[in-house]
């Protein structure tokens, strides 16, 4: 890992915070194409790109997984792996009940003003695969929307060479309440989960992460439905003071750099004799993980500790970078977490390592990325809500408030509007 010093390299500090998802003119043309084949052919050009990407025989098997796949499923999983799987929905649930918002009312001068808060009706969860099994994402996405109160949740998924979804997958689902689930993915699951085919109705909402070919296909249905988030790149920023350990802050840093090439693992430290530990520290981890490849491609090009002189100095580093991750392992991590208003999760102390907020702490680890923590939020329930704002006036208030329409309207040249005041104004 490359090492700054905030104090001479101010400016390749300062490059780390300019994370931009720029759009590949390539992906966006094919996803265009792909969006606009399944609008018009529907379930036939599900078919034809399930069968060219993923799965030769998905015509024999259909897009739908039956429930007798489902269930048996179970019959593949280790029972150590369900109870872990129920031990973070559990925990995940507890979390995000504290979230659900309430609807409120306020009676003043005449006017009942409210608003209310009402689930989404069906919402669709994409969850990546082929080459890998994502449980987790699973229960990140359902959970909330279940306990939002939605009625209908349909995930998607691309199937495997076998055109099955991992049992893994398939049971997570079960347990967290996914009524429907299709073998289906890439742009064409968001193409069919945002329009509607034959046989999948279109949703409200489609929420989970996916490869660059999904986030363009997200971007670009973005008003058909709604979204989460256009998700780029997994980050963490690991801010260590004397008291950590090496060895802790080179483990989290080596859990972010096995996620794909693209990750960025960034480490503050407060001297230079730390930041060589701690590089020392990742070196030795790197040549025994499984994952080397990928984690030494994410280190060399996204890695790099930075040498920060006092804490104020580092808070301002990482307000600038608003990482997904933040771990604070430092003395007094509660008081240093006050300084941070840009991250998705923070994480305080040496034991509160990232893992657990992957899996099974609680919160959600679907997370802003590329400085978005900036002006967004992690996904949680009020995703899978709505509210309306709710107007009842009587008319002693309408005559208070009539002439302040008048005014307002008439300044804005919108006469209907004022009329609509006066003829109420004028009635017996």
């Amino acid at each position: 890992m490359r090492i700054l010093d905030n104090r001479t390299d101010a400016r390749a500090v300062a490059r780390l915070a300019v994370r931009r998802m720029e759009p590949d003119p390539e992906v966006d043309h094919r996803v265009r194409e792909i969006l606009e084949r399944v609008r018009a052919e529907g379930d036939e050009a599900l078919t034809t790109l399930t069968r060219q990407y993923d799965c030769r025989f998905i015509d024999s098997l259909g897009l739908r997984v039956s429930g007798k796949e489902v269930e048996g499923a179970y019959e593949f999983v280790s029972r150590s792996f369900l109870t872990s799987l129920r031990a973070a929905g559990k925990n995940i649930a507890r979390f995000h009940r504290k979230q659900l918002p309430k609807s409120w009312e306020l009676r003043e001068g005449g006017m009942r003003l409210s608003q209310r808060f009402s689930p989404l009706s069906r919402v669709g969860i994409y969850v990546p695969g082929g080459k890998a099994a994502y449980p987790s994402t699973v229960l990140m996405n359902a959970v909330p929307a279940g306990i939002a109160g939605v009625e209908e949740i349909v995930m998607a998924s691309p199937p495997g060479p076998d055109g099955r979804l991992p049992a893994e997958v398939l049971v997570a689902a079960s347990e967290s309440g996914i009524t429907e689930i299709y073998r289906i993915g890439g742009a064409q699951a968001i193409a069919a989960l945002a329009f509607g085919t034959e046989s999948i109705r279109r949703v409200d909402k489609i929420t989970g992460p996916g490869n660059t070919y999904v986030a363009a296909a997200k971007r670009m249905v973005f008003g058909e439905v709604g979204i989460d988030m256009i998700a780029g790149p997994t980050e963490v920023v690991v801010v260590a003071d004397s008291t950590a350990r090496a060895e802790f802050v080179a483990a989290d840093l080596m859990a972010q750099a096995e996620h794909d090439e693209l990750a960025s693992p960034i480490c503050i430290v407060p001297s230079r004799a730390q930041a060589e530990k701690v590089s020392r520290a990742v070196a030795s981890q790197l040549e025994v993980t499984p994952r080397r490849a990928i984690a030494r491609k994410a280190l060399d090009r996204q890695g790099v500790i930075i040498v920060s002189g006092s804490i104020r100095e580092t808070a301002a580093i990482v307000n600038m970078i608003a990482p997904e991750h933040l771990e604070l392992m430092v003395k007094n991590p509660r008081s240093y977490a006050r300084r941070i208003r840009n991250a998705g999760s923070i994480f305080l102390g040496s034991w509160s390592t990232e893992a657990l907020g992957d899996y099974v702490a609680g919160p959600n680890h679907t997370l802003p990325t590329s400085g978005s923590a900036r002006f967004s939020s992690p996904l949680g329930v009020a995703d899978f809500m709505k509210f309306s704002n709710v107007i009842e006036v009587t008319r002693p208030a309408f005559r208070r408030l009539a002439p302040h329409v008048r005014e307002l309207a008439r300044a804005e040249g919108l006469f209907a509007h004022e009329r609509s005041v006066t003829i109420r104004g004028d009635a017996r």
